[in-house]
């Protein structure tokens, strides 16, 4: 075990099978770190953390582990280049290379770019933790020698008499109330994780929908029209407006969206971060509007002059447009999306920096020469520099609404160089935004699958 002078001149390393011979000073400085942290050892338990089993005869370390795989590793520490195995999945390698010490960067360019692909379509990522503790025992394709030596050394409470220990154990206190919990839980956040979860996203998603609908048709002139109500009386919730059908509908879907928030809230685990998540904080918005508008209706009075505020009240009353945001629990579209900008709020700030940019350029130059020189007639939609700023921003997104437009050949050429700018500063940052959206795309589906196999076990249950 020492790899002082009295040590043995030879190391010989069993990986799989397959037994690669050393000099003990090449240990020292391996390329591979697992290999070179056997140098140091000084016990055969510091042996035993590095490798699955030790032979002292013979001076020869054990290794479960996949025997082609380090086969190519071994070729890496001797030209220094590193390949893929030939049909082995790359996740697979790249959990031999993380057990030996290597990391993404030692990959060839080209084999980098596949083990990128791979990972985005899988969204599967290996940490040394735990690889470190996961058995060995899968990788096992080596001789009977091998295997043997390796089944002596079991961890503590990894053995079988662990588990069987295990499963006779008595359940914890208070094990069937977290369960219940987490269960409940599941239900509510992921509608895909079991039948009963499908069954109150479609309830939820009804519910947004009639709201919604019920929202545009009442303020069509129509509606108001049948209910003999003012576009101001629309916004009061009176006795008689709640007897109204538009009225019961809205009861009935505030009711529902109330009751699933607290409900929500209370099973929650941490209450501090549930107030603090995007999607709940919209929640509140929808639906504290409904009860705040009702309340200013009881305590003021409907001929009172605060009910004179009819904005204010159009205003709350139409919050509940924010309940189509609720849609973005059940579909992974919206959440793609809403996790996308989360992590694209750098390029979005530099996707603004460069339109404020060019914005100030172009609309100064532009306010310049068709309305500060007098070249000809001034033109009036270039009468100040904010004037300006509306035609640049519809030039530079290529919408050109054509309500305001240069009409002196300077101005026009200006007009010309600001539409190409503007397709060049919007297309830079989109790249970045394109593949983040597809990177949460792929993990929201891995996950949505996820919940999906758990949801077929429990039809065949």
């Amino acid at each position: 075990m020492n790899f002082g002078r009295g040590g043995p001149s030879v190391v010989v390393l069993n990986v799989g099978g397959t037994r690669y011979s050393f000099a003990r000073e090449v240990l020292k400085d391996f390329p591979l770190r697992r290999v070179s942290r056997l140098h140091g050892c000084l016990s055969e338990q510091d042996v035993l953390e590095v490798c699955d089993d030790y032979d002292r005869e013979r001076n020869e370390y054990f290794f479960d582990r996949h025997a082609e795989a380090f086969g190519f590793i071994m070729l890496y520490v001797r030209y220094g280049h590193l390949r893929f195995v030939p049909h082995m999945c790359e996740l697979s390698f790249y959990n031999e290379m993380i057990y030996w010490g290597l990391e993404c960067s030692h990959l060839d360019y080209c084999c980098q770019r596949r083990l990128d692909d791979r990972m985005s379509d899988t969204y599967t990522f290996y940490s040394a933790e735990d690889l470190q503790a996961e058995p060995a025992g899968g990788w096992s394709t080596g001789s009977s020698t091998s295997s043997s030596k390796s089944s002596c050394h079991h961890p503590p409470g990894r053995g079988e008499g662990a588990d069987q220990g295990s499963s006779h154990a008595a359940p914890p206190p208070g094990g069937e109330e977290k369960k219940w919990l987490e269960r409940m839980r599941r239900t509510f956040e992921e509608p895909t994780s079991s039948v009963a979860a499908q069954i109150l996203a479609t309830v939820s998603v009804v519910f947004v929908i009639v709201s919604m609908v019920v929202l545009c048709a009442s303020t069509t002139p129509e509606w108001r029209a049948a209910e003999n109500r003012s576009m101001e009386e629309q916004s009061r919730y009176t006795a008689d407006s709640v007897r109204e059908p538009s009225g019961i509908i809205e009861a009935v879907c505030i009711g529902w969206f109330t009751a699933e928030c607290i409900v929500r809230f209370i099973i929650s685990k941490d209450k501090c971060e549930f107030v603090k998540r995007p999607l709940n904080i919209i929640d509140l918005l929808a639906i504290t509007p409904y009860y705040i508008s009702v309340l200013m209706t009881v305590f003021t009075g409907e001929n009172s002059q605060l009910q004179r505020a009819g904005v204010t009240l159009r205003v709350l009353r139409m919050m509940r447009i924010f309940w189509v945001i609720k849609l973005a629990r059940h579909f992974i579209g919206l959440q793609t999306l809403g996790l996308t900008l989360k992590r694209c709020y750098r390029e979005m700030v530099m996707l603004l920096v460069f339109v404020c940019v060019a914005m100030a350029i172009f609309s100064a130059l532009s306010q310049l020469l068709e309305h500060g020189l007098n070249l000809g007639k001034p033109n009036e939609g270039y009468s100040s520099i904010p004037a300006a700023c509306w035609w640049v921003i519809i030039s530079m997104t290529t919408v050109g609404y054509g309500d305001v437009c240069p009409i002196t050949i300077p101005g026009r050429i200006l007009g010309g160089i600001c539409v190409v700018s503007g397709i060049v500063l919007l297309a830079l940052p989109i790249t970045f935004i394109y593949h983040s959206f597809v990177q949460c795309y792929h993990e929201l589906k891995f996950r949505s699958a996820r919940y999906g196999r758990s949801l077929s076990a429990e039809f065949l249950n």
